[in-house]
């Protein structure tokens, strides 16, 4: 009786902040931040993932509550935690922007996040990784290639033209003209300027 009683009891918290955290959304959309910020708050409290996902947007961009970048990244970290690939990604670039670089835990946490939600699908985590990697003070190439891949393949169109430069260079993978033309096509064909000039050239 009293497990039973113990998983009403989860169920009903869960409930309640799936419907705040509903609320919030739709009262950010009607323009009500505060009442938003405070509807995601609750459920946030209570532990649910969307919703510290949705307050640390809040801290991020100062919506129904004040601009605190390392609010947000509390909550973000929360909602990462528990496995919010966005989260992951947004608590992961705040730890290698915001950090100093010599913070050797800070830099692997952000990795490891930033890898989770690349494999979870986002597509701004397959792209910071790519170019990540690429630019490191020991690059890893073929490792960067495949995320930049990743990316281009979710429609990413900066990231097509990094794979465009990874070919015309040989960054990765065997230099081949053609393949790299075909991909700063396609990168231009999304509007990419940085590909339509590579092209004129």
């Amino acid at each position: 009786l009293e497990e039973a009683a113990f998983q009403l009891q989860q169920i009903f918290r869960i409930d309640i902040s799936i419907a705040l955290n509903i609320l919030g959304i739709e009262s950010m959309r009607a323009g009500h931040y505060r009442v938003a910020y405070a509807c995601f708050k609750l459920a946030a409290d209570r532990g649910y993932s969307k919703a510290q996902f949705n307050v640390g947007l809040c801290y991020e961009h100062g919506r129904g509550t004040e601009k605190d970048l390392e609010k947000a990244a509390f909550y973000y970290y929360h909602a990462a935690s528990s496995h919010h690939p966005m989260a992951q990604y947004r608590y992961a670039r705040y730890l290698l922007c915001h950090r100093p670089e010599n913070e050797w835990d800070g830099h692997q946490k952000a990795v490891t996040f930033l890898e989770q939600a690349a494999m979870a699908g986002i597509t701004e985590a397959q792209a910071y990784l790519g170019v990540f990697y690429m630019r490191g003070l020991q690059p890893k190439e073929k490792r960067g290639l495949k995320y930049l891949l990743l990316a281009a393949k979710n429609g990413d169109a900066q990231s097509r033209y990094h794979v465009g430069v990874c070919y015309e260079k040989g960054l990765g993978v065997q230099q081949n003209l053609a393949e790299a033309i075909k991909h700063y096509r396609q990168s231009a064909a999304a509007g990419n300027r940085n590909a339509q000039e590579r092209l004129r050239v």
